[in-house]
């Protein structure tokens, strides 16, 4: 037997199909037209957090400039996030709890300190749940490749 995606295997899915699995006769012909969806890709994923007009990238970039800190996510990190919502297998609904899980405590840390400019998420905040890192105003950060 061949490994196939479900996606190739419910595209060849005819309206016969349909009645054998149990569907009335009465739905399957007011439903004329019948479309599978292919799982997303890491790269979707990513283009999904930056892209749109309301990404969740931009969004969450906004929350922190109320606060006067610039968020900056590495490439590794949006790809971290991609793939912890691929393993999940939540999909693009998934990719929100995963940026709020690591950064919830520093949202709530932000407003009480005014030394803080910067805000970095890292492949390793991903991964391994580390802080993020923060970058005062007296100290200086080595930037990382940031989308």
């Amino acid at each position: 037997r061949k490994e196939r995606n479900v996606g190739e295997i419910l595209a060849h899915i005819m309206p016969q199909d349909l009645l054998k699995f149990g569907m009335i006769p009465e739905f399957v012909g007011r439903v004329p037209i019948i479309v599978t969806l292919d799982a997303l890709t890491e790269d979707d994923l990513v283009r999904i957090l930056l892209e749109p007009k309301n990404a969740l990238v931009k969004q969450y970039k906004k929350f922190f400039e109320f606060d006067g800190v610039e968020l900056r996510f590495t490439e590794g990190a949006l790809r971290a996030v991609a793939r912890k919502a691929m393993q999940r297998n939540t999909g693009a609904r998934g990719l929100r709890a995963i940026l709020e899980e690591c950064l919830l405590d520093v949202m709530y840390e932000l407003p009480s300190r005014n030394d803080i400019i910067r805000c970095v998420v890292t492949k390793d905040t991903i991964e391994r749940g580390t802080e993020p890192t923060l970058v005062t105003s007296a100290g200086d950060y080595k930037d990382e490749e940031s989308a």
